[in-house]
């Protein structure tokens, strides 16, 4: 594997750079504040006999798994987020999952790739992030090149035949006097999860201790500040844990596929469209 680039090289490189040394295995860390502008995706990977299943999954809870697109079976390739984006190789860093159970990691799936599987891309609240960075919102992970703080909420989702399970949410700390304004800026992103599902006090949504994580990495909530959550696309590895198939895969949490299409001009899929 090629010498690993570092975050901060990246920040203001292209896209096409930056998905170059991903796609060369030179970056495995997270995408928060990268290819400004660009669509950002959680990447599930399932094989084809549960693809339905997880649509209807996706089409049930549209707030955690706003769904970009999806493969046909065995394609490598999205074609409404960029048929040169590849699914192999183009996210950071992938997670396996064997029986429900995480069993590895990798950066190339490559060897992995089967022909039945079927690759969804869910939109990521990383993608508002930069117009919260315009309107001159402090977002502590991105300033401090960490993983934003993810948490298995109380809040449950709609099942669907395999898949189901708890709502995982994102977590930035908001001054309290400008809630209204984080409410409308991430509104016009649906693709991003839209507005956020909760406001305040952790505890109200079954989270014990803001700053101990589940996945990411935790970041102070200063004076005047409240902790604002959003709906995340780490949802569906709870859902196919505990849907439990023989195999699957996903993006690692923070570490998304990044898209060849603008953040605001993709809608949402049109789960009534025969595309």
């Amino acid at each position: 594997m090629d010498t690993d680039i570092r975050f901060s090289d990246l920040t203001e490189q292209s896209v096409e750079s930056v998905r170059e040394h991903i796609r060369a295995g030179r970056y495995g860390g997270h995408t928060a504040g990268l290819s400004k502008g660009q669509l950002q995706c959680n990447l599930a990977i399932l094989p084809a006999d549960l693809a339905e299943d997880f649509l209807e999954f996706c089409r049930l809870n549209p707030k955690p798994c706003p769904l970009a697109g999806y493969s046909k079976p065995g394609q490598p390739f999205i074609e409404r987020i960029g048929a040169s984006v590849d699914i192999r190789t183009d996210t950071p860093l992938y997670f396996i999952y064997r029986n429900g159970e995480l069993a590895g990691e990798t950066r190339d799936l490559t060897d992995l790739w089967q022909d039945d599987f079927v690759a969804f891309a869910i939109g990521c609240s990383f993608t508002f992030e930069n117009a919260l960075v315009k309107a001159g919102f402090s977002l502590p992970h991105i300033e401090q090149n960490l993983t934003v703080p993810m948490f298995k909420s109380s809040i449950q989702t709609v099942p669907s035949k395999h898949f189901g399970g708890s709502m995982v949410v994102s977590m930035r700390p908001i001054p309290k006097d400008r809630i209204d304004e984080v409410r409308t800026i991430s509104q016009g992103y649906p693709l991003a999860h839209g507005r956020p599902v909760h406001v305040g006090d952790p505890a109200e949504i079954g989270i014990k201790d803001v700053h101990s994580p589940d996945w990411g990495d935790a970041v102070n909530i200063r004076d005047g500040e409240v902790p604002v959550f959003w709906a995340c696309g780490v949802t569906p590895q709870v859902a196919i844990m505990q849907a439990k198939p023989e195999i699957s895969i996903t993006h690692a949490p923070g570490a998304m596929l990044i898209a060849d299409v603008d953040e605001q001009t993709l809608p949402l899929f049109p789960y009534d469209d025969s595309e």
